[in-house]
């Protein structure tokens, strides 16, 4: 019997790796389900070519949030946010009957501040309670409920035109500061 004997390295054969990496990699993309986080729904302004007028310190109702998440509403320390938003509310429609606060809904600014270790928590609770504030004078204008208000469909025309009658003249003034 004559055997051959097979010299040098042995081979591996390595022909059929792509096929099953490609195989793996198709199912991996196939099975994978990737979330699409919202984040916060703000509408930006357009951004001006003039220069922005200073806010008179009247007509500035601040609200900052320090790195242990305790508020300094208009210069007083708060542990909570209770009573903000009655605040906001008689700070906006004050109409220029009390000196320390607002001369017209349309001149009030609300500004809200966050020391760089504030928890996300308390930054979106202060800016509820600022939205909630105002979405409770539209409601209020418009002659409805604050909840109802929220869930006005624009897109049918008897809802816009409570919509607009609610925002008319009161136009949510927030400056989010660094």
């Amino acid at each position: 019997m004559n055997r051959k004997h097979i010299s040098g390295q042995p081979v591996l054969q390595t022909g059929s790796l792509a096929d099953i990496a490609f195989l793996m990699l198709t199912f991996f993309l196939i099975t994978t389900q990737i979330t699409h986080e919202k984040g916060l729904i703000l509408i930006l302004p357009q951004p001006l070519n003039n220069t922005v007028a200073p806010v008179h310190k009247r007509n500035l109702f601040t609200l900052q949030i320090n790195s242990v998440d305790r508020y300094l509403v208009n210069g007083e320390l708060r542990s909570a946010l209770t009573g903000v938003r009655d605040e906001i509310k008689t700070f906006v429609l004050n109409n220029g009957l009390k000196p320390e606060l607002s001369d017209r809904p349309e001149k009030a600014v609300i500004s809200l501040k966050a020391d760089r270790g504030t928890s996300h928590r308390a930054f979106i609770a202060a800016l509820d309670e600022i939205q909630a504030a105002y979405y409770e004078l539209y409601a209020q204008q418009a002659g409805i409920d604050a909840e109802r208000f929220r869930t006005l469909d624009l897109s049918n025309p008897e809802e816009r035109v409570l919509y607009e009658k609610g925002r008319k003249g009161i136009p949510m003034n927030i400056s989010i500061a660094e």
